[in-house]
């Protein structure tokens, strides 16, 4: 490959990808400043989050509908926690770049301190962990009367939000070897001590 050939690539590759990254810095900014709105309409594109443990306090877990800009409806389950803590935390998406194929963009960080977020919510299609350990769980109340964890105030104003539909409670819980698929997260605060991104060719999600 000339070194000319090197450059126009990289100028390419920069294009597609830099927006992504200032998104994400945009996102961290927003979340720090819990200026993050309480909805919006989602990309649709799937994203990686894996963690050694994930501890939560104030649980809520409800089952919603997302919406695309294009109007494709997308069904989720919903985890709310009022504060967490999480260990060992990465997130990661797959960028399809024109020439160059698909990149993944990865941030990672809470290796040495944990990550801490308040009113986080997790909008997923997967999820799974080694180990769930429930504290003051109930099971099967009407999502109107969540009141241990938050519910999402876009999502209470939604008209795919039924009040008497199941869900979930629980005043906290610790999950180990954790991995979810989602479409959206939000949060009114993130910090993310070791803070890392990175950019790599290929598909390296997450595992």
């Amino acid at each position: 490959m000339s070194h000319r050939a090197g450059k126009t690539r990289w100028r390419r590759f920069t294009a597609v990808l830099v927006p992504s990254v200032a998104a994400c810095a945009a996102l961290g900014i927003a979340m720090g400043q819990g200026a993050l709105a309480a909805s919006f309409l989602i990309s649709g594109q799937k994203f990686q989050v894996t963690a050694d443990t994930l501890t939560s306090r104030g649980l809520s877990i409800y089952g919603m509908v997302d919406v695309t800009r294009q109007g494709k409806r997308v069904p989720v389950e919903v985890t709310g926690s009022r504060h967490s803590t999480i260990s060992g935390l990465c997130q990661s998406v797959v960028v399809e770049v024109p020439v160059l194929g698909p990149q993944t963009l990865k941030i990672t960080g809470g290796n040495k301190r944990p990550v801490e977020a308040s009113n986080l919510f997790l909008d997923t299609e997967f999820q799974s962990a080694g180990e769930a350990d429930f504290r003051g769980l109930d099971q099967g109340i009407a999502r109107g009367e969540i009141t241990k964890g938050p519910i999402n105030p876009g999502d209470k104003n939604s008209p795919f939000f039924d009040p008497n539909g199941f869900g979930q409670q629980a005043t906290s819980v610790t999950l180990t070897d954790v991995h979810v698929t989602a479409v959206a997260l939000s949060a009114g605060t993130f910090n993310i001590p070791g803070l890392r991104v990175q950019i790599e060719q290929g598909r390296h999600a997450c595992s």
